[in-house]
């Protein structure tokens, strides 16, 4: 027999003898004051075992489970144990039509996401991963480390090689290099097969360099515009291209002996890819060791420290063994009274409370859960009765509730976060959005789920859509007040315009009146002097002459007047035709026109125009258009 673990018994079997032995030969409290005679008077006999004795027996507990944690064990031969493994290369194409999203997310996380749920169900093979577009890489060696291999995987994109393309030929050279050339090599393609029909020099390659290239096809035959990062599609000659699945890589893959599997969103297609690989793989041996076969005696002296634990313990006096717990359960009752958990009938409770929330009663549901919740505090609870008033459409109650919920488990916790991002989703304004994306990426984080990605998605572009609304609304708003701004001030110019504009007839007018009694005045001056002087007999004829001339033109006047009356009343008649102002001017005028000025007016009116205005110079012929705007 030998121990495996035989550090217990040098460290502590000493310390254990030498605390009972402390134990063991200390006298009890009153045998400083009475003497054995006295004490064995003074003694109640009874079945209970003494101090020493049962300080003894804890001592040989102790030492039995001290050897139990040595690992007692006897030989019993040697076994064999060989390490195989089917080593598995996976080439992940990076170039920028991975980016098409004709496949949920795109076909690079989609192909990522691939490559890590293949390393998850094959613990026991070693895997590598190369990288490739125009070049290839080798990102990580064929390794056991699936933690490192994923590490390295996750951390890859189109900007990881800078030359974009689809060299299939370069990958498999890399694959020759990587992997032992004795040996059959393995290699899983995930791309969407590049633009390239003729695969006749890889099959070559592949075959004389002993590689079976199974094939994954990333895409959809329909395709999708390649979307960059700035959101810009990636054109040629001025059209956008549309990058589609080559299913002409099949060829690759069958005609080295391999499988090709178009891929779909669900693991199914992964699941049957590394079933085809393990089918048609030969595992080699990696490593080989022989082990020592124990058979373990750890129970023998474990039980026996259990059976010693119970006589020790089962002969205590009656009034320890009944007053210890019942002191123990009354502390629990004292320091646990604050938490009262469930009743034995609360389950009844619960299954109304569901069979509501089944029959569509959410109100009730959700009254039942919420109370059990309070009483005791149960996360479950919190949660059933968030969901009966998300039921409800009281979105923010049912937040609290959400909040309230704490679960150990990821899963639980996910559905949690994502139901209290569905709560905010609901409510709709920018700040409840914000919440709702923050939760969908808490849930995202423990558990990865279909619908709370899509949920995201949505959101994100709501809450986009509505931070454009906001600020179509403020460039509205901006330039409403610009505008208004500017009316205002075309108003003020206006106005200061049409001021101006009066202010400059008015002066004009003042100029044309000040003319005319210029002119009168000076007439009146000419006839003083003509008075002063005695007339002779040819001024005397000229003065008849003239005599008679303003009696034609006094007949002219009248006549005029009579036009002029005839006119007026014209005009009071026809409401379309505008009265002129000029005749007020024409009349404050007419006193101080000189002869010449008269005359002139009295032609315009026996021409039997529609306006009292006159000009004082001559009028020049202008050419009629006929395309001049009325105003």
């Amino acid at each position: 027999m030998s121990f495996l673990h035989s550090e217990f018994l040098y460290y502590m079997l000493p310390l254990i003898f030498i605390l009972f032995g402390l134990l063991l030969t200390q006298k009890e409290s009153h045998a400083t004051f009475f003497s054995d005679e006295v004490i064995q008077k003074l003694r109640v006999s009874s079945n209970t075992l003494t101090l020493k004795a049962r300080n003894a027996l804890f001592m040989l507990i102790a030492v039995l489970m001290t050897i139990a944690l040595a690992g007692p064990v006897i030989k019993d031969g040697k076994i064999e144990i060989k390490a195989k493994s089917a080593d598995i290369m996976i080439a992940l194409d990076i170039s920028d039509s991975m980016l098409a999203e004709d496949v949920y997310p795109n076909r690079l996380k989609l192909a990522k996401q691939k490559a890590l749920e293949l390393l998850r169900l094959a613990p026991n093979e070693r895997i590598g991963v190369i990288a490739f577009a125009k070049n290839s890489y080798l990102v990580s060696p064929l390794s056991f480390d699936h933690e490192a291999v994923a590490f390295l995987l996750k951390k890859l994109d189109t900007n990881s090689i800078t030359e974009q393309g689809t060299d299939l030929m370069s990958m498999l050279q890399v694959v020759d290099k990587s992997i032992k050339k004795d040996s059959k090599k393995y290699l899983l393609i995930l791309s969407d097969g590049g633009d390239k029909k003729n695969f006749s020099k890889e099959i070559t390659f592949a075959k004389e360099k002993d590689i079976a290239v199974f094939v994954l096809g990333v895409g959809t035959p329909q395709g999708a515009p390649i979307k960059l990062e700035d959101g810009e599609f990636i054109k040629q000659n001025g059209k956008i291209i549309v990058s589609k699945l080559n299913d002409k890589i099949a060829d690759l893959a069958t005609k080295t002996g391999a499988v090709y599997i178009q891929g779909v969103n669900s693991d199914a297609d992964v699941k049957a890819m590394l079933s085809e690989i393990e089918r048609h793989s030969k595992k080699k041996e990696l490593k080989s060791e022989e082990i020592e076969k124990y058979i373990p005696l750890f129970y023998y002296p474990l039980g026996l420290a259990l059976l010693l634990l119970l006589i020790a313990t089962s002969s205590m006096s009656k009034r320890v063994k009944v007053e210890v717990p019942g002191l123990f359960i009354l502390g629990l009752l004292l320091f646990n009274s604050s938490s009262s958990y469930a009743g034995l009938l609360d389950f009844m409770h619960l299954d109304e409370a569901k069979k509501a929330y089944t029959q569509k009663n959410y109100a009730k549901s959700a009254e039942i859960y919420d109370a059990y919740a309070k009483k005791a505090n149960h996360n479950e609870s919190y949660y059933n009765a968030g969901n009966a008033l998300y039921k409800q459409k009281k979105y923010k109650e049912s937040i609290k509730n959400y909040e309230k919920a704490t679960f150990s488990d990821k899963i639980s916790r996910a559905k949690n976060f994502a139901n209290m991002g569905n709560a905010y989703a609901k409510i709709a304004d920018e700040k409840s959005l914000k919440k709702a994306i923050e939760s969908y990426e808490k849930s995202l984080k423990l558990h990865e789920d279909k619908d709370t990605r899509e949920n995201l998605e949505a959101v994100k572009k709501a809450l986009k859509k509505k931070e454009q609304k906001k600020q179509q609304q403020q460039k509205n708003k901006n330039q409403k007040n610009k505008d208004n701004k500017k009316n205002k001030d075309n108003k003020n110019q206006k106005n200061k315009q049409n001021q101006k504009n009066q202010q400059n007839q008015k002066n004009k007018q003042d100029s044309q009146d000040k003319k005319a009694f210029k002119g009168s005045k000076k007439k009146d001056q000419n006839n003083e002097q003509r008075k002063s002087k005695k007339p002779s007999e040819e001024e005397k004829k000229q003065q008849k002459q003239q005599a008679d001339k303003n009696k034609q033109k006094d007949k002219k006047k009248q006549e005029a007047q009579k036009k002029k009356e005839a006119a007026e009343k014209k005009q009071k008649k026809d409401k379309k035709k505008p009265a002129s102002g000029s005749a007020a001017k024409a009349a404050k005028m007419k006193n101080k026109m000189s002869d010449a000025e008269e005359a002139k007016w009295l032609k315009a009116l026996n021409n039997n125009q529609n306006t009292y205005l006159y000009r004082l110079n001559q009028s020049s012929k202008k050419k009629e258009n006929s395309n001049e705007k009325p105003w």
